[in-house]
Order: C-alpha cells, then structure tokens, then sequence
C-alpha cells in the first residue's frame, strides 16, 4: 500500500536518540509512516524505535548507502522525508519541506544546515571545512547553487526516489543524489533549518578523513560520467600544456642547428600529446552516451510518472484534468 509520506530514518546504534526523533516525527506529521531501518545495530534501537511507534525493518549489508537502497526499493509514497536518527535535525520543518513536494511539485527539498546553525553547533572544525569544500566544489563543477550538498534532512518525490540509482554503499550517498538531481534537471529548493549537535553519549559514525576522502572520489567519479568532456579536456589541456613546454626548446634547438638533439624527449612528448588527442576524443564520445542517456531517462521518468498517477490519482492537479463534456 502506498503512503502519502513517509519518513525514512536509517539508523546504526541510535538508541539515545531514535524515540525522540520518531515522537517528533508523528507529532508535526501526524499522517506519516515512520519507517526505521535498522543497519545491524547493538544497542537495541530497533526495540526502542517499534516500541515509540515506528515500523521498523532490517538491512544487512552495513552502509547508509545500502540502507537507503532498500529504502527506496521497497515504499512507494507520494513524499519521502529522509532524516537521520541522531536527532540532530528538528523537525519542526518536516512540514515545510514535505508540502514543497507535495503541493509545489518539487523534487527535492535540501534541508539547509549551513546557512544557519551548523558551523556554531558542530564541534568538529574538519567537518565544517569539509562540507563547505564539498559545497563549493560542487556547485562550481555543476554551475549549481546548492546550499548544502551533504545534509541527511531532504523531502523527495516520487519521481525522484524511482528513477535514482543508488551507486555508493555509505556517506558518500547524499553527494551522489544531489549531483543526480542537478544532472537530470530537476526542480531542487533549499529550506533552511536549525543544526543541533549530538547528545551527550552519541557518536558519529563518520570518519572525518576516511570518509571524506570517499565524498571527494564520488565527486570526481561523478564529473567524469556526468561531465565527461569537461573532465577529460581538462586533462587533454593539461597535458597539451606540458607537451608544448617540452617540445618548444627541441624545436627551438632544430630550427637553430637543423639537428635533433634529444630523440628520445621527442619520442615522450609524441606520447603525451597524442594522450591528449585521446583523451579530447574521449570527452566527446562520452558526451554523446551522457546525451543518450539522458534521452533515455527522460522515458523512464514518463513511465514512473504514469505509475505515480495510477498510484496517487488524488494528487494529479485540477487544471491537468480533462475538462468534463
């Protein structure tokens, strides 16, 4: 059965803080589903989350990423709320975001830490440095204007959990899925809320370098299959650049004493620049298959947008209708 919105939280030894996320959770969004998935946790969360009134589930392959796989696989709604279960996100603006979705016809509603609380609340500098690198990165590499690309508090459509392909296993997820919304043209809209730190006695299951380092690879993953001849003419360039640097003395040098002193510089500079013609011819027949692709996906979205109207046929606005005869 399909639910109007439903409330997602993975969670991985939450139990300080999962009750209270959920009671917030039914409070401001008294028609909601809330879904607990638990990812192999050890402190009783899933027992503590069904007990405060959540469905509660189980996904065994450990990860956020994977979490958020089944997620999406197995619930249909018309709105989808992800926040994590360490009730660092108020819910207090669960509302606002969902009826972006639900009423505005938005895709994704990106719960903004940034513009507000986060970076006086978080207690770990690298964290803040990391989220407005990753930040900045990405809205330059995509001419985006995304206020926070790592945030776990988001309201999704329909249309948007059906047709994203959940790639990274862990953290690195909400990277992937706000570079996926950015690629495929879909309405995206920031909602600012409050960042509250962990409670006392809960930990983070980040690693600050180890998983900052998997965020700054999806990113650079991401532009090379989203952005192909952006990527490689980079790399066509720079090693065009380096050729030339090499080569301009070998010239100089023959033009000077009609001889060629060092074959065998010549030779690598020969190499190197034909790397670069590979790779320019490389950008651009990626881009053709990124084109492709996103032909191919503007069919996709039609056929889960047919199926979203036979699931949700209340929510089809008045004015697309058939005028009766």
């Amino acid at each position: 059965m399909a639910d109007k919105i439903a409330v997602l939280i993975p969670c991985y030894n939450e139990s300080k803080s999962i009750a209270k996320v959920v009671r917030d959770m039914k409070e401001v969004l008294p028609e909601a589903v809330i879904y607990v998935y638990d990812n192999n946790s050890t402190d009783g969360t899933d027992e503590i989350a069904r007990k405060a009134g959540a469905v509660v589930r189980y996904e065994h392959q450990q990860g956020k990423g994977n979490v958020i796989r089944s997620m999406f696989r197995d619930i249909d709604a018309q709105c989808y709320l992800m926040v994590d279960g360490d009730d660092t996100y108020p819910a207090e603006y669960a509302r606002e975001m969902c009826d972006k979705v639900l009423n505005d016809r938005t895709d994704m509603v990106v719960g903004d830490r940034l513009s507000s609380t986060y970076f006086t609340e978080n207690k770990r500098p690298f964290h803040n440095f990391g989220n407005s690198l990753v930040r900045g990165s990405i809205n330059w590499l995509f001419h985006s204007d995304i206020k926070d690309i790592m945030t776990g508090y988001r309201a999704m459509s329909y249309q948007f959990v059906k047709t994203y392909p959940v790639l990274s296993r862990n953290f690195e997820i909400e990277t992937e899925m706000t570079i996926h919304a950015i690629d495929k043209n879909m309405q995206v809209e920031n909602v600012i809320v409050d960042y509250r730190d962990r409670q006392e006695g809960s930990e983070s299951k980040l690693n600050t370098y180890t998983d900052g380092f998997k965020v700054i690879k999806t990113i650079l993953r991401m532009f090379k299959d989203y952005r192909p001849l952006k990527f490689f003419s980079s790399i066509a360039a720079v090693l065009f650049v380096l050729g030339a640097v090499f080569f301009v003395p070998i010239l100089t040098k023959y033009i000077r004493l009609g001889v060629v002193t060092k074959i065998p510089s010549l030779i690598v500079i020969c190499f190197v620049i034909l790397t670069a013609i590979i790779c320019l011819f490389s950008g651009i027949i990626l881009t053709t298959l990124v084109q492709q692709h996103k032909q191919d996906f503007e069919f996709q979205l039609q056929q889960v947008s047919n199926e979203y109207k036979r699931l949700f046929p209340e929510s089809i606005p008045k004015s697309l209708e058939k005028p009766e005869k």
